[in-house]
């Protein structure tokens, strides 16, 4: 039987301390200090034995990054000093859509490799705005020999970036007449792409392209941040070009499976001419996920491109626009469009923006995406607490807007990449879905609350209010 495709991931420990959600509080002159085995060393999980870097030399409070949230040591303390508390630090990471629990998860990922498991169970709100208003349906959860991550059976998170042949045409003697186009096919639904607004410098760039040659996915480059360092991993690079310079970059465009133009007036032609030139290329367009968006990419779907790029903005809300609406519902929109027309199947959509969580993927995809890109996700994996500083021209706290070692930041990305990896696989096979192609679009295996509301809850319990949901 072939292998199974799998993301080897190895522990890589964070080069700062990182920021813990919980930090403890003791007692000490009330120790009895004749315990034959102190809660701490009995820890499960060997938090306290092998807890990262703590905030403090003196390790007094200790700032447990990597804490489970069992509890047990509270518990069994046979004198009561021992206690927790929540870490200041910690509530004021990130911002109101990246918050602290979701970068303490993905340090945790980019850190271990593993999916991430807390003993407290899930803490946060029933239902919230974007994704969290969105939940999927595992009600064809079997036996875990058979499914998840570790079942026999093989579960599929392949995608393409070419363009697909809606319908075969056959010669007399049934030799195949169509003209079949050279397939360019991803091994998991997720793509890489530099944040446009974060730093981008070049280590980043290297460790990012080192990442998706292991995993052996591709990364959009914008052609005016290629460096030689970038060479070797040429074929796993999208260059992004425009209709204005896009022939003074043949020798990367040369180099690499795919190309991206920057959708703008006459960018038919210019995709004509690419393909003249480059046949066995994937072409892309990329946009801003705007008002527009459906419509272009019904105009575009008729020309000679493969896939499109779409961008929301850092939140995963829609640009240019002062009541924005979330990249969910923008997705179903330009999905929809498409299988109006009956274009869907010729063309491939790729949405970036505010995809935060490895549920995201998922639930992207079934809103009607084939895969994703991630962007501030790769910084997060290098320790990035969004604190924005390098916006402002502000120096980095974990020294991101310095040289550093770029095989161990790409084994931080690597080891995220496999637990979303993982997560994936788990979602799909409680679904009984085997194909993340045959996800794209389900919505069935999906519940929105927004439909729950309207169409079951609202009638029998009356009107409710969701911020950012506009739910009546």
């Amino acid at each position: 039987m072939p292998k199974k495709f799998h993301i080897h991931t190895r522990e890589t420990a964070p080069r700062f301390h990182p920021v813990g959600k919980y930090a403890t509080v003791e007692f000490r002159e009330n120790c009895a200090g004749s315990c034959r085995m102190c809660v701490k060393k009995k820890c499960v999980y060997n938090i306290f034995t092998e807890n990262v870097l703590h905030m403090s030399a003196m390790q007094e409070p200790e700032y447990l990054y990597t804490c489970m949230s069992c509890f047990r040591c509270i518990q069994e303390c046979t004198k009561g000093i021992f206690s927790r508390t929540i870490n200041p630090d910690y509530r004021s990471l990130g911002d109101d859509y990246w918050r602290s629990d979701i970068l303490h998860r993905l340090w945790y990922q980019a850190h271990m490799g593993k999916i991430p498991v807390s003993g407290a169970g899930y803490r946060g709100p029933f239902v919230a705005t974007g994704f969290d208003s969105m939940w999927t349906d595992m009600s064809e959860i079997v036996r875990p020999t058979r499914d998840g991550i570790h079942g026999r059976e093989y579960i599929n998170t392949c995608f393409e970036l070419s363009r697909r042949v809606p319908t075969l045409k056959f010669n007399e003697d049934m030799s195949l007449a169509s003209s079949v186009p050279s397939i360019l096919e991803v091994p998991i639904p997720l793509l890489f792409q530099p944040p446009a607004d974060l730093i981008a410098t070049d280590s980043v760039l290297l460790a990012a392209a080192k990442a998706a040659q292991t995993i052996g996915t591709l990364m959009f480059i914008d052609a005016g941040d290629y460096t030689e360092a970038l060479a070797p991993y040429a074929q796993h690079l999208i260059p992004r070009l425009t209709v204005d310079n896009y022939k003074d970059h043949r020798a990367l465009t040369g180099q690499s499976p795919a190309v991206e133009l920057a959708d703008a007036p006459g960018v038919e032609n210019v995709l004509a001419d690419l393909r003249g030139r480059h046949p066995e290329k994937t072409l892309l367009v990329g946009m801003p996920v705007d008002a527009r968006a459906a419509d272009r990419s019904l105009a575009l779907a008729q020309a000679d491109v493969d896939s499109l790029h779409f961008t929301a903005d850092n939140h995963g809300k829609e640009v240019g626009s002062d009541n924005p609406r979330f990249l969910k519902e923008m997705i179903r929109e330009i999905h929809l469009k498409l299988v109006e027309q009956s274009l869907r199947q010729k063309i491939n959509l790729v949405f970036a923006g505010g995809i935060a969580m490895a549920e995201h993927v998922a639930k992207a995809v079934i809103c009607g995406a084939d895969g994703v890109a991630i962007d501030t996700i790769l910084l997060v994996a290098l320790e990035c607490r969004l604190c924005y500083r390098c916006t402002k021209g502000l120096s980095c706290p974990v020294a991101l807007d310095e040289e550093f070692d770029t095989d161990w930041a790409a084994q931080r990305i690597v080891n995220l990449v496999g637990a979303w990896h993982s997560q994936l696989i788990e979602v799909m096979g409680a679904m009984g879905i085997r194909e993340v192609r045959r996800l794209r679009g389900e919505v069935g295996r999906s519940m929105w609350f927004e439909d729950l509301e309207r169409e079951h809850f609202g009638p029998i319990f009356g009107e409710r209010k969701v911020a950012g949901l506009g739910v009546s």
